[in-house]
């Protein structure tokens, strides 16, 4: 049990070193810094000596011990791999020699891995302004005792948690694997719905001569007489699938637009252009805010609602025949695409009767819902994971693996 391991001061394991260098102006330093959260070093090139604004570096060898004095409290702790042997550090990355008789290197950076050691050193942290404030100095880092067990209980410690992180990393890939098996299925249902071959039994038309398809309003214009204030929708707040409504901005318009360019309950909203592969992004208005309109790049596309269902046009405009058509007919540059109210107008849909179509949504929004609900129970499961890990270090170094 822990009460059983003796506690050390780490100036009883860890010894500083000092391998100064002088810096040359011309020569190439990999400079090191250290990851928070205990997440490794890194390095960047510098290529000129004289762009170095510290006065002295260290050079850093394979097994050394290095933290960094401003952010230890993040978990900025480290053990050199070999390749960091040869990297320098400013005075700003303490490091250390580990007695490598009395601890091992592995349960000394799974110790720091935890979030009580990282809150242990913002207590120990110091500074009077804002440029040295919470600096964990070396002789407060040193005199920070920790658990030592016999080596050979270390180690053991050690090859435990790693096991049972192994563990929880493959725990980890199959959450991932299973959400993206139901994305596949919902995929799957879209395209068996909207194949060519099941679609070619019913009446086609274009999209265009069986709706309204109006651009919105353009920001930024000269207004003469009378004026009201509206909430629009932008391109960010139209995703593919559903509205994202955090933030919504207001325009002046002239009182007499207001009729033109109103949402309805039962609009389409499309993007008119973005990623290639987000191409055919949109939603249905369901008239979530009053009085709401939309700027020029997004199409409102409004149907007679007793003909067809605007869910039903949606997923159809989104299924990969959808999104095969746009592709085909956008204008295309560097990672970009847009469409046109001409290609939107071209678009060829196929109708079934209004109660089938209904149907076709109902067993959407039934795949859809399960969909959600796993992702729920994913995200439940993630934060899960996420706990144990910490739990085990905390057990770990209470000598209960």
């Amino acid at each position: 049990m822990s009460a059983e391991w003796p506690k050390v001061p780490l100036g009883d394991v860890l010894t500083p070193i000092s391998r100064p260098v002088t810096i040359e102006p011309n020569e190439t330093y990999r400079i090191l810094g250290a990851h928070l959260y205990a997440q490794g070093l890194y390095t960047k090139e510098v290529k000129d000596g004289s762009q170095i604004r510290a006065k002295t570096l260290y050079r850093i060898e394979e097994g050394d011990f290095v933290y960094n004095r401003l952010f230890a409290w993040k978990g900025s702790f480290a053990i050199a791999t070999d390749e960091n042997d040869g990297c320098y550090a400013s005075n700003e990355f303490p490091c250390f020699s580990i007695n490598r008789e009395r601890v091992d290197g592995q349960y000394l950076w799974r110790y720091f891995s935890r979030a009580s050691a990282w809150n242990e050193a913002l207590g120990l942290s110091t500074g009077g302004t804002p440029i040295s404030r919470n600096r964990l100095k070396e002789n407060k880092f040193l005199a920070m005792k920790i658990p030592l067990p016999p080596l050979d209980e270390q180690r053991r410690t050690v090859a435990r948690i790693e096991e049972l992180a192994a563990r929880i990393e493959e725990a980890r890939k199959l959450r991932r694997q299973a959400a993206e098996e139901a994305e596949a299925i919902l995929s799957s249902a879209k395209n068996a719905l909207f194949s060519k071959e099941h679609m070619k039994q019913w009446k086609h038309i274009t999209l265009g001569e069986i709706a309204d398809i109006q651009s919105g309003v353009t920001l930024g214009r000269k207004l003469r007489g009378p004026t009201i204030k509206l909430p629009y929708l932008r391109v960010a707040n139209v995703q593919d699938g559903y509205l994202d409504l955090k933030t919504i901005k207001k325009v002046e318009i002239l009182e007499d637009e207001h009729d033109k360019w109103q949402l309805l309950s039962g609009d389409i909203l499309l993007t008119e252009g973005g990623d290639w592969d987000k191409l055919g992004r949109g939603t249905v208005w369901h008239g979530e805010i009053e009085d709401c309109i939309h700027q020029n790049h997004i199409f409102r596309v409004r149907v007679n609602l007793d003909e067809f269902d605007p869910d039903y046009l949606c997923a159809l405009i989104g299924s990969p025949y959808g999104k095969a058509y746009f592709q085909s007919a956008s204008k295309q540059t560097t990672n970009l695409a847009t469409i046109n109210q001409r290609q939107l107008k071209a678009f060829v849909i196929f109708y079934p009767a209004i109660d089938e179509q209904r149907r076709i949504v109902a067993r959407l929004d039934e795949l859809l819902a399960q969909v959600d609900g796993l992702k729920k129970h994913q995200v439940r499961t993630a934060e899960e994971l996420d706990a144990l890990l910490p739990a085990v270090l905390d057990r770990a170094f209470r000598g209960q693996l």
